[in-house]
């Protein structure tokens, strides 16, 4: 899907879990694995940067593999 096709989709919801702590190394946050700079870029996103923001979510975890525990924190 490009982007062009991203903008007609429907826009995300936050992958916000409640738990907004950054790691210990204040990267991104222990819950949803955003970057401050992606928390704050959230709420003015259109559709097609919320997804963006969801796929590098997505590569944070399969980066973290084993050393994220079940809170999303990177070890």
């Amino acid at each position: 899907m490009n982007r062009a096709q991203r903008q007609d989709a429907p826009t995300p919801a936050s992958p916000c879990t409640g738990v907004c702590t950054l790691d210990a190394a204040g990267r991104c946050c222990i819950g949803c694995l955003r970057t401050g700079d992606e928390i704050m870029e959230w709420p003015a996103a259109d559709a097609a940067r919320r997804h963006e923001i969801l796929r590098a979510i997505a590569h944070r975890r399969l980066q973290a593999g084993p050393a994220a525990n079940g809170s999303g924190e990177v070890q």
